[in-house]
C-alpha cells in the first residue's frame, strides 16, 4: 500500500510538472504567429477602413492581442497610430524613441520601412506579461503610408 501511495505521488507530481512546463512553453508568442498577426490585422484594416480598425487592433482585450503579441501602427513618420499594449502611447510622435542600451530604434524602424515592405528589427522592449525589459524582434509590413507591426520576446 506504502509503494502504491509513493507512486500515485509521484505520479502526480510528474503531471504537474509537465502541465506546467507546456503551460511556459505556450506562453509566448513565436515569430511565425507575429507575422500572421501582422498580415490578419491589413486584411482587418483593408476589410473595415482605418476608424474602425484602429479602435479594434488598439482594443487590449480585443482580437489582435494574444499573450504577449499584440499589433502597434505607425505613420511614415512614426506618430503611433495603434498600440495594443498601451494606449496611452496613440498620437504620440515616437521617433526620438530610445531602447535601454540607446538605440533609436524608431528612426531605425522608419529608415527600414523606407527602403522595404517587409522587416525584422531587433531592440529592447517592457514585455507587458513580465513586465521586464527583454529583448524584443519586430515584424515589419508597411501598407500603403502605414507601418504594421508585431513583436516576439526572445529568450
Amino acid at each position: 500500500m506504502k509503494r502504491m501511495k509513493e507512486v500515485l505521488i509521484l505520479a502526480v507530481m510528474l503531471f504537474a510538472f509537465l502541465s506546467q512546463s507546456s503551460v511556459y512553453a505556450g506562453d509566448a508568442g513565436t515569430k511565425e504567429e507575429a507575422v500572421a498577426m501582422v498580415k490578419k490585422a491589413i486584411e482587418y484594416i483593408k476589410a473595415n477602413g482605418n476608424e474602425k480598425a484602429f479602435a479594434e487592433l488598439s482594443n487590449p482585450k480585443g482580437q489582435f492581442v494574444d499573450r504577449d503579441l499584440y499589433i502597434t501602427v505607425y505613420d511614415m513618420s512614426a506618430k503611433c497610430l495603434v498600440h495594443g499594449a498601451n494606449p496611452k502611447m496613440i498620437g504620440r510622435d515616437l521617433i526620438d524613441n530610445k531602447d535601454v542600451d540607446g538605440k533609436m530604434f524608431m528612426r531605425e524602424r522608419m529608415e527600414i520601412m523606407k527602403t522595404n515592405t517587409t522587416g525584422w528589427q531587433n531592440y529592447k522592449f517592457r514585455n507587458p506579461t513580465t513586465n521586464q525589459i527583454e529583448p524584443k524582434a519586430m515584424y515589419l509590413e508597411r501598407f500603403g503610408d502605414l507601418v504594421v507591426a508585431c513583436g516576439v520576446y526572445v529568450k
